[in-house]
């Protein structure tokens, strides 16, 4: 997959907090530092985000998109 997207921070997901529409997903980072991404509940189940599942942050201008690969 290829985006216009140059900042990429290896994560793991820590939880994950669903909800009707939207659903909030928590992420550890190398750094000592913590992130979050708010995603439509559908696209956390498309990529089926878990606990202990490994992604690629990809961060541009606010967003900050989870990249499972």
């Amino acid at each position: 997959m290829r985006y216009g997207a140059r900042n990429q921070i290896p994560a793991k997901v820590t939880s994950v907090k669903k909800g009707d529409v939207m659903t909030q997903v928590n992420f550890s980072v190398d750094v000592p530092h913590a992130m979050a991404s708010v995603l439509t509940t559908e696209s956390v189940e498309d990529l089926a985000l878990a606990p202990g599942d490994a992604v690629l942050l990809v961060v541009k201008a606010i967003h900050v998109v989870p990249v499972k690969e």
